[in-house]
């Protein structure tokens, strides 16, 4: 079974602690190896920019740009690039993995449509409008700080008039929207705004654990509505209220599959692990794990049809949306 994941950290975790190591064999929870092992048809790798921790995001985003080639240019004969829907399909027949540039951190375009462009220019196909911070675009659910409230959400601050540019000049390029961190205000502005389907690429469901990162029945029933996909995060504390159990990740993800399946139905469902961002002391250790997830979901009655289409098909159709 082929899967498509919306989003790793992969490559902040190799520059950040193991820099002078490669992708295809690093001990991360993504690697050449485990993607090839887990059968991954094409994985998102988001730039993730901390900006308490960056003197100049923009500068450290580009780094991080330039090691993402560096890598692809170093496993060229397993790994290719996605800048069109139909790099996908050439990339599928010449046997390589493909590989999606995605943003988790819309400051980097320090609230100028130039840099949104440039960043189009360099390959960002997706990027996620903020983290835990007001960032001149919109507002997260929970600002990271030392007493953090994860249960109450943001429905009062959205996107700024910056914001609201960005997502149509978003839609024009041909990016993909992502709105997982951002508040609930800020998701509805984007449902409202956008022309083209988004993605909340590593969110689960707000009613089976009870996070603020998770999406409400109601924001789910939008996000199908309008085409979009939500990526399934196998972080323990968004798998579920009592986080130790949350590491037992394929049950607690199959609890979040149902309930969206029965909610919305399968069509709104996708992949979005959060490897590399996330514990690797979980159940689902790392990408090549993915298959006992689909096994899973055989054993507990899903099709294969429906299993097609939260491992790539549902993904396939926001991609092709957007980026055609």
């Amino acid at each position: 079974m082929n899967y498509i994941d919306l989003h790793c950290d992969t490559i902040m975790a190799l520059m950040d602690h193991l820099d002078d190591n490669h992708l295809k064999d690093v001990p991360l929870q993504v690697n050449v190896n485990k993607l090839k092992q887990g059968n991954c048809l094409l994985q998102c790798f988001a730039m993730f920019v901390h900006l308490k921790k960056t003197e100049n995001p923009l500068e450290r985003c580009i780094q991080m740009i330039d090691r993402f080639y560096e890598e692809l240019n170093s496993h060229s004969e397993e790994l290719a690039l996605v800048l069109e829907y139909e790099d996908l399909d050439r990339n599928r027949k010449d046997g390589k993995i493909s590989c999606l540039l995605t943003v988790e951190e819309g400051a980097v375009t320090k609230s100028d449509l130039a840099y949104l462009r440039t960043l189009h220019r360099l390959g960002v196909r997706m990027i996620c409008l903020n983290w835990n911070f007001e960032n001149g675009i919109g507002y997260p659910n929970f600002i990271l700080n030392t007493n953090p409230d994860f249960t109450t959400p943001n429905t009062t601050h959205g996107l700024t008039a910056y914001g609201k540019r960005m997502v149509r000049e978003m839609n024009r390029l041909g990016m993909i929207v992502d709105v997982s961190h951002l508040s609930d205000k800020g998701f509805y502005d984007c449902i409202e705004l956008s022309s083209k389907p988004i993605v909340a690429s590593h969110s689960n469901a707000r009613s089976v654990c009870h996070h603020v990162r998770n999406l409400t029945d109601e924001m789910i029933l939008s996000l199908k509505k309008t085409g979009g996909v939500m990526g399934l995060n196998f972080c323990a504390a968004f798998l579920d209220d009592d986080e130790e159990k949350g590491k037992d990740t394929v049950p607690c993800l199959l609890r979040h599959l149902q309930y969206i399946k029965e909610l919305a139905g399968v069509e709104v469902l996708a992949i979005g692990s959060d490897f590399d961002g996330i514990s690797p002391d979980i159940s689902l250790q790392d990408a090549s794990f993915m298959p006992k997830l689909f096994e899973a979901m055989r054993l507990n009655g899903w099709t294969e049809e429906e299993i097609e289409q939260v491992a790539y098909k549902n993904f396939l159709r926001v991609l092709k949306a957007n980026l055609t």
